[in-house]
């Protein structure tokens, strides 16, 4: 009987661990303190979500959060002209984006933080140059007021310099921010980095399952 005490227990443990409730946290403020599933008082339904928004990609079609219902996301900000860090954030999240192409459940969406330069054959050519495919990966450019905002108040980017900045201050961030099946956040991430390239396509299989 002791010995089958511990196998149920042990089994329980494991059924937990693999929990991705347990082992992906919410993020509900800008500063991203993250919030797990078994704390207490704990409920879904009153965290943060992405807000509604809508778009034009490279392909110019429209892209609204309608177009990411059930499915889980990766948002970063660029632009196509960016000397600095964007080729680096791109290179790495299309090693994330490579990694579940063939995966309906995954996609990508990289805003323009120079929407009056990013227009859709801009970013259809930064597109066909960086290898990113049309329908997983959306570079999308429309009202740059909105854009910021979204960045700002729904994604928590550039929590250091305050999210509630106007569309005075140029946007520019490195951070990948990873969104579940609800349009909670659920990761952040130094895009610069391949080791948190890394942990994003870990934390992405864990909410796959």
């Amino acid at each position: 009987m002791k010995y089958w005490l511990i196998n149920f227990v042990w089994i329980c443990f494991t059924i937990a661990s693999c929990n991705p409730e347990n082992s992906v946290p919410y993020y509900h403020t800008a500063d991203f303190t993250p919030l797990w599933a078994g704390e207490r008082n704990f409920s879904k339904d009153t965290l943060h979500t992405i807000a509604p928004f809508e778009f034009t990609n490279q392909d110019g079609e429209e892209v609204t959060n309608n177009s990411f219902r059930n499915q889980i996301y990766v948002a970063n900000f660029f632009f196509t002209i960016c000397p600095g860090i964007c080729p680096k954030l791109t290179a790495n999240l299309g090693k994330v984006a490579d990694t579940f192409k063939d995966n309906p459940e995954v996609m990508f969406i990289s805003h323009s933080v120079t929407p009056d330069i990013d227009s859709v054959a801009q970013l259809k050519k930064y597109a066909v140059e960086h290898g990113i495919r049309s329908g997983q990966w959306h570079l999308i450019t429309g009202d740059k007021e909105k854009i910021y905002s979204l960045a700002r108040q729904s994604y928590f980017a550039e929590r250091e310099i305050g999210f509630q900045n106007s569309t005075q201050g140029f946007l520019h961030t490195e951070h990948f921010i990873l969104v579940d099946q609800q349009g909670h956040i659920r990761g952040i991430y130094n895009g610069t980095l391949e080791l948190e390239s890394e942990r994003l396509i870990e934390d992405i299989r864990l909410l796959i399952h």
